[in-house]
Formats: structure tokens, C-alpha cells, sequence
């Protein structure tokens, strides 16, 4: 079999050899190209049609997000950024996520030949899921259909007629946060938006300027998310028997206005039902897509587990709470667990639920990896076990391996009442739900689409 062919970009002619080199010490790749910056990557990727990409973010004429954007619109394939760890680059990387990239790995800190050699091995292993997962004619199908059906990107949302839609429904989500906030703590924080001059169509000789340096006030402005819908089976979807990490490249739907909650009040602080949602290779987009579907008044809290390295489940907590109506944080020692609120296990810690004073708490530790994972989702699901008085709802999304299966067994001997999978048609890489749902524990297998709505019936029933 041919070798896969990868493009590499980066706007550091020393980062473009020591990537390549890692690159090619697995003899099932190739180097198709490199590039300086964003505006060749999308010539190269239209003349060389590499199997994959690996992408900077930062780089002059046009930098990472947007020759991400384009290339999904123009030559869709997967692409996996290379991030740096600042607060800029982590926030960068979220939005590349939900922006269609396939995953990111963290550059090289130094020249160190341990450091390089270890981000080498995981950007092999990122390299060969995607390569795997491109090879599949129905991710090809998919992504064409995509391509053909994707809007112009326009980077003035100001002047984008359906952004606006958007950024209201964000403004709504975040007053009504602030309003059931103002009984604690008074006062309202606006968002910022600032705009960029529109890009016009890639065709031939086109000059960009690159955008000026997010800074750190701006960050916490509407942005509009691209996360379009593929299409959805009716009723419950077919379990497809395929091997453990064939899977199409789905991107999650473009969040719906958020769902109406079914339930009675309840007390502030008082709850009988948790949520627990595990993900990995696609999840920012999978979160994004179910969290910001769930009404302010959700009854329930919501713990998550995201396979992502420190710092960036920070970033990726700020961007879905800049979206959502219910509060997203990064997970802290000893906090209340509350309803209406959302956790994301941080990076390098797992995450567990206890009990203190009455009440729910949570508890990160520094236990041994599992599955090669921490945060694991084994770990979160198997700490709910215990706690017979909750209603627990397990959900198990896109990922590669099969972390979070073992924990949905505990959880079904235990009684959870819902043990949702999402289907084959929407994960970016079917392999923890389909672990989960080979184990015979899941009940409910459901495309992403589906996933919120039927998490408002599960915790309306009691």
C-alpha cells in the first residue's frame, strides 16, 4: 500500500524539518509538501491532495484558523493543528476544533531530543487515526456533501446575516445566565466583539492581511461556531459492524436554539439527577453541540471528561460557558456540585464525585493513568456508582480507544438509568461508543443530534 501523504505547515523553516523528520520515521508516511504559511497550504493542498495536514497556528498572510476554514470548505480533509501552550494558543486551538480540525498535538517545547521525540510518537498516533479514518468512502461522501453545502466564510460576523442570529442567541444565553446569577452577585459583564476585514473567495492572486492579536478582553465575544449537521437516520440508527476505529468524519450540527426544560423547580442546590459525558478525538464539537442544546434550567449537573493535555480543558471550558446557557467551568478541588452547572475535568487530573457535608463535591486526583488517559471517563462513571439516590445518565461520545466502557458496565449493574452511545453516523471516530455499546450496556444508541433532547425527557421522567 502507497504511503500516506502529509503536508506539513508551519511558518519556521526549522519547525517544517524537525516535524517532517518525526513524520517520516514511519515508513507508512510520506511528505507530500510544506508551506510557510496559511495562503500556501491551501495552494499546496489543492495541487498535492494530501492524505492529511498538519497545521500551525500562528503564521504571517493568513494564519492557521483561517486556512483551516478554507481548506474544509475547498478541500476538506483531516487536519491536525499544532498548538503552542499560551492562553492565546490553547483558546487558538478550541476554536480550531470546533472549527472542523481533526485534532491537535502541542509543539515541541525546546530542541530537547526527549521532548520532541515524545510529541513525535503522539503526532504519529494522531497521524495514523486520521489517516485511517480518511480512507473511508463514506467520510469522503460526507465531506464533499459538506464542502457543497458550507457557506462563504466570512470573517465580519457583523456583516453575516445568520452570525447575527447566532451572536443573539449567545447574548440571550449568557443575560439569562447573568440574571439567575444576579440574586448571588450583582452585576452583568457584556461581551466584546470585535471584527476583522471579510475575506474574499480563494481564487488565484489573492492578498490577505492577517487579523491583529486576539487579546485577552476580546476573547470572551460572541463568535459563531462553524458546526454544521450531516444528515440523520429516523428513529434509532443501525449498529454497523466495522472494525474498532472505522468511522466517518462527521462534524456536529450547528447548535439549535437551546431546548425547553420539562421539569418542576426545584430547591437551588437541590438535585436527583447527573449527567456524566465522556469524549475524546472530536469532542470540543460534540460538546459544544449537546451542552449548548440544554436549557437554563437544566435540573441537573453535568461532569465531563475531554482527553485533552493541561491548560486546554481551561480554554475549552471558557469558550462552550461563552455559549452556552448554563455555566461551564474547569473543574477545582473540593467544588459544590451544583445544578445548572457544567465541569470539565482538567487536564492531567481525574476527575471523581464525592460526598461532603450533605452534598456533592469534586474530587481530582493524580491516580496512575487508565487506558492512557487522565482524566479518564472510567474513572468518572465508576466514582457515580455508589451514589443509588441519583438518577445517573452516562453518555459516551466520539473518541478513539475505549475508555469510558468498562464504567458504563459498573453503571449498568448499578442501575444508571440512561447509558446513551452516540451512533457510528456522526462520531468523528467510533471507537469508545462502539466499544461500549459491543460491551451490551448501552441502551440507547443516538446521533449526536439527539443526544440533548433526549438527556431533557431522561431527567423529566422522575
Amino acid at each position: 500500500m502507497a504511503p500516506y501523504r502529509v503536508l506539513v505547515v508551519d511558518d519556521s523553516a526549522f519547525m517544517r524539518t524537525i516535524i517532517s523528520d518525526l513524520i517520516v520515521r514511519d515508513k507508512q508516511f510520506t511528505i507530500a509538501a510544506t508551506a510557510s504559511n496559511g495562503m500556501e497550504a491551501i495552494a499546496a493542498v489543492r495541487e498535492h491532495q494530501p492524505d492529511v495536514v498538519t497545521m500551525d497556528l500562528e503564521m504571517p498572510q493568513m494564519n492557521g484558523i483561517e486556512a483551516l476554514q478554507f481548506i474544509m470548505k475547498d478541500n476538506p480533509r483531516p487536519i491536525i493543528m499544532l498548538s503552542g501552550i499560551s492562553e492565546d494558543n490553547t483558546r487558538d486551538t478550541i476554536k480550531a476544533l470546533q472549527f472542523g480540525a481533526f485534532d491537535f498535538i502541542r509543539k515541541p517545547s525546546g530542541i530537547g531530543s526527549d521532548d520532541i521525540l515524545a510529541v513525535g510518537e503522539q503526532l504519529l498516533e494522531k497521524l495514523r487515526t486520521a489517516a485511517y479514518v480518511k480512507t473511508s468512502k463514506e467520510m469522503l461522501l460526507q465531506r464533499q456533501e459538506l464542502a457543497s453545502k458550507s457557506e462563504p466564510i466570512i470573517h465580519n460576523e457583523r456583516l453575516n446575516p445568520r452570525s447575527d442570529k447566532i451572536q443573539d442567541e449567545a447574548r440571550k444565553a449568557r443575560q439569562t445566565k447573568a440574571a439567575n446569577h444576579s440574586l448571588q452577585k450583582a452585576g452583568l459583564e457584556s461581551s466584546k466583539s470585535k471584527s476583522a476585514k471579510p475575506l474574499d473567495d480563494i481564487g488565484g492572486d489573492v492578498q490577505v492581511t492577517r487579523p491583529a492579536p486576539t487579546s485577552q478582553s476580546s476573547a470572551k465575544r460572541t463568535e459563531t461556531a462553524i458546526v454544521e449537521q450531516g444528515g440523520q437516520a429516523a428513529g434509532k440508527p443501525s449498529i454497523k459492524d466495522s472494525k474498532l476505529l472505522d468511522g466517518t468524519r462527521q462534524p456536529a450540527a450547528r447548535s439549535a436554539p437551546p431546548l425547553k426544560s420539562e421539569v418542576q423547580p426545584r430547591p437551588a442546590g437541590a438535585f436527583r439527577h447527573l449527567v456524566a459525558l465522556g469524549t475524546s478525538t472530536g469532542g470540543p464539537r460534540a460538546l459544544h453541540e449537546v451542552i449548548c442544546s440544554l436549557p437554563a434550567d437544566f435540573p441537573a449537573p453535568v461532569l465531563v471528561v475531554q482527553h485533552m493535555p493541561p491548560k486546554f480543558t481551561k480554554s475549552l471550558a471558557q469558550r462552550l460557558d461563552n455559549f452556552s446557557q448554563l455555566t461551564v467551568v474547569e473543574a477545582e478541588q473540593g467544588m459544590a456540585v451544583q445544578p445548572g452547572k457544567v465541569y470539565i475535568a482538567p487536564g492531567g487530573y481525574h476527575l471523581e464525585l464525592a460526598k461532603q457535608d450533605g452534598g456533592y463535591v469534586i474530587r481530582l486526583g493524580l491516580q496512575p493513568q487508565r487506558n492512557g488517559h487522565r482524566p479518564s471517563v472510567d474513572i468518572m462513571f465508576e466514582s457515580l456508582a455508589p451514589f443509588r439516590e441519583l438518577s445517573i445518565h452516562a453518555v459516551i461520545m466520539t473518541g478513539m480507544g475505549s475508555d469510558g466502557a468498562k464504567g458504563m458496565k459498573v453503571l449498568a449493574e448499578q442501575g444508571a438509568v440512561s447509558l446513551i452511545a452516540e451512533s457510528e453516523e456522526t462520531c468523528v471516530v467510533y471507537g469508545m461508543p462502539r466499544c461500549a455499546i459491543e460491551g451490551g450496556y448501552v441502551k440507547d444508541v443516538l446521533p449526536l443530534g439527539e443526544i440533548s433532547s433526549q438527556l431533557v425527557k431522561a431527567v423529566a421522567k422522575n
